[in-house]
């Protein structure tokens, strides 16, 4: 049986810190039991998109989704036979109406929320066509780095601590 993480009074766990089993997994709310080893690991293209003056795209959780208005990057999960970059291109098209001209995977983090296990690959995009329009009645944002943007989703807090550096060094397409 499945330990099931419970929105209280819209108020979802947000502590977030590594697992004493494995450093390199990220844990959402340790204090929840949960028991790792049955849980299928879902694998989700997350897309960086990076304007010319160098601010990036936040989008919030659809309602009716775990976290709903919580902010992120969008993407969404890997379908049967698809590369990371396949999937972030459907599921950009799908979510915020535009075509990716490629991607750059940034790294890739494995996320132990009560309700999910996931890994997420960070994509930088610099480039895409059409007007981004939010296809899921999300809200959206450019926001500069460090961003005031709140609440943010659990697995998303990491990454804003450690992509203005690689921003700075990544190299320009």
């Amino acid at each position: 049986m499945r330990p099931r993480c419970k929105q209280r009074h819209n108020v979802w766990p947000t502590t977030v810190s590594r697992s004493p089993v494995n450093p390199k997994v990220l844990q959402v709310a340790p204090e929840t039991p949960r028991t790792v080893g049955d849980r299928p690991l879902t694998e989700v293209a997350v897309g960086i998109l990076q304007s010319h003056d160098q601010r990036v795209l936040l989008t919030t959780r659809p309602a009716g989704k775990a976290y709903a208005g919580y902010w992120e990057f969008p993407g969404g999960k890997l379908e049967a036979g698809e590369t990371v970059l396949e999937a972030l291109a459907r599921e950009l098209h799908e979510e915020i109406n535009v075509q990716i001209d490629g991607g750059e995977v940034l790294q890739s983090d494995v996320v132990d929320y009560p309700h999910a296990l996931v890994r997420l690959h960070f994509c930088l995009v610099r480039s895409w066509r059409g007007v981004i329009t939010m296809r899921e009645a999300q809200a959206h944002a450019w926001t500069a780095l460090p961003t005031e943007l709140t609440p943010i989703l659990p697995g998303t807090v990491p990454v804003l601590e450690w992509l203005p550096a690689r921003l700075a060094g990544a190299r320009v397409v």
